[in-house]
């Protein structure tokens, strides 16, 4: 089943399909996503526009589809919503600026989603994956990422334990340095935040 899930439409015809065709969905993944690599300095670059495509694609449309396709998933005896997040929604990098905020909303609202459903059949799971070498990190790097083998078997451990927040490879290692020294966290992120400061001044 094809869909754009930031387009309204697309969204309802998706749910109205898998009602039809899969009443017994009880784990939904969202993992759609969109990364724009760019300068908060640069001129050039129209911030709001970035950050309206990422916020969209990264944080509105994973609400949406949750919304639509909770009374199915309330239907079921167990289900789980997985929302992939990422490490800088903790520690933002300066080369995914508003990439980074987008994620950090969706941390937020899964936090809130999870409490909202504690009492219902339905778990929240948050997956914060590394660099994985995959087509869409192709631009910052990808290839010198995990392989998205190990990304889903640390998934499915992290779903069968009741995990909630599943932090793959490196990104646990962040996080704990973030819970002791955020600074020293931010730090790390963004080593090579100089060249890519002078990279817009010159």
């Amino acid at each position: 089943i094809k869909a754009d899930v930031s387009k309204a439409e697309d969204v309802k015809e998706l749910v109205a399909t898998i009602t039809r065709l899969y009443p017994e969905l009880n784990v939904v993944i969202n993992n759609a996503g969109r990364a724009l690599v760019y300068n908060l300095a640069d001129g050039n670059q129209d911030a709001f526009a970035n950050a309206e495509d990422e916020m969209l694609t990264n944080y509105l449309s994973i609400i949406r589809l949750n919304q639509q396709l909770l009374p199915l998933l309330k239907q079921q005896k167990e289900a789980a919503i997985v929302n992939v997040s990422s490490v800088v929604a903790y520690v933002p990098g300066i080369t995914l600026p508003t990439y980074a905020a987008s994620k950090a909303a969706v941390h937020s609202y899964t936090t809130s989603l999870r409490l909202s459903l504690e009492n219902t059949s339905v778990k929240v799971f948050e997956l914060f994956p590394p660099l994985v070498n995959t087509e869409f990190s192709k631009e910052i790097g990808g290839h010198n990422g995990i392989e998205p083998l190990q990304v889903a078997t640390e998934l499915l451990a992290g779903l069968q334990n009741n995990e909630f927040e599943i932090r793959v490879g490196d990104t646990a290692k962040i996080y704990d340095l973030f819970l002791s020294s955020p600074t020293d966290a931010l730090n790390v992120m963004n080593a090579n935040r100089a060249a890519w400061i002078e990279s817009v001044q010159q």
